[in-house]
């Protein structure tokens, strides 16, 4: 069988689309994998799969398969990307639409010929939604990890985030470091971990070590997580602007208790087919 894809990215955060509206598929980890191999599938971060509503008061269902082919619960980039896909390949009309992915309903709005808001739902600071294992909520959390002891704001945004301030993002020991504290026994299911930079009360630095892909050019949702933490802290206003790799996205969170919403860009590559 020959399947339709379109390969897109959202700050170079690369994704392989695959439309299971109109085509006969249905994804498994496995064949993730394979789509996802750079050398022999097609290449990307994340593999997106928009299926049918399971809930009339949604437009879409939302997958999404890391490269390793597990499945999880959000990608930022990834429902901007979504967004933008299933109105430029005519799925829908809409300009703004509701998603549901495995833990949550995202709705997402399009804005002019490449921005997309989302709403990405209220953050949740209680330790056990990621889950991490701690006694009691709290700002920053002590966490052995390579023979040090480090400090981690711990966020949930519908999956997992670790957020470590530091003085620069260039020198972060963001692949040694990253890869401890993502399979850190304290993180029953695994993390992301994101290294951030306070540049001043508007700006943040960010480089992202995503769970089950390694660092990555652009995290949405570890975005979202590096805006919280600082906000929480009080080191930033609470409309701030994420500086990752290839560009940036603007939050606006009022704070706990509130929604939180992004805004950035999503680019379409190409489109093709592949056997499967």
């Amino acid at each position: 069988m020959l399947m339709k894809f379109t390969k897109m990215h959202g700050l170079g955060n690369d994704f392989v689309v695959i439309d299971a509206v109109t085509q006969n598929v249905r994804m498994t980890g496995s064949m993730a994998r394979r789509l996802a191999d750079r050398k022999t599938g097609i290449g990307c971060d994340q593999v997106l799969v928009v299926e049918p509503p399971s809930d009339p008061q949604i437009d879409f269902n939302y997958r999404i398969f890391n490269c390793d082919g597990a499945e999880v619960e959000q990608c930022g980039n990834g429902a901007r990307c979504l967004a933008r896909f299933v109105h430029d390949r005519q799925l829908t009309g809409k300009t703004s639409i509701k998603v549901k992915t495995c833990n949550r309903v995202l709705s997402l709005n399009l804005i002019g010929k490449n921005q997309v808001e989302v709403d990405m739902g209220i953050p949740n600071l209680n330790p056990a939604a990621l889950p991490f294992d701690a006694r009691e909520k709290a700002m920053l959390y002590d966490i052995e990890v390579a023979g040090n002891n480090e400090k981690i704001f711990a966020v949930s945004m519908g999956n997992p985030h670790a957020v470590l301030t530091v003085d620069d993002i260039a020198s972060a020991p963001v692949a040694q470091l990253g890869a401890a504290l993502e399979s850190h026994p304290r993180f029953a299911n695994r993390v992301n971990v994101g290294f951030m930079q306070i540049v001043d009360r508007s700006e943040i630095k960010l480089r992202v070590f995503e769970r089950g892909v390694g660092e990555t050019e652009a995290c949405g949702t570890g975005a979202c997580a590096a805006a919280v933490a600082a906000i929480q802290q009080q080191l930033v206003d609470d409309s701030v602007t994420v500086k990752l790799t290839r560009g940036f996205l603007k939050i606006d969170w009022k704070g706990e208790g509130h929604p939180l919403i992004m805004t950035g860009p999503a680019t379409t590559v190409f489109h093709g087919r592949i056997r499967i």
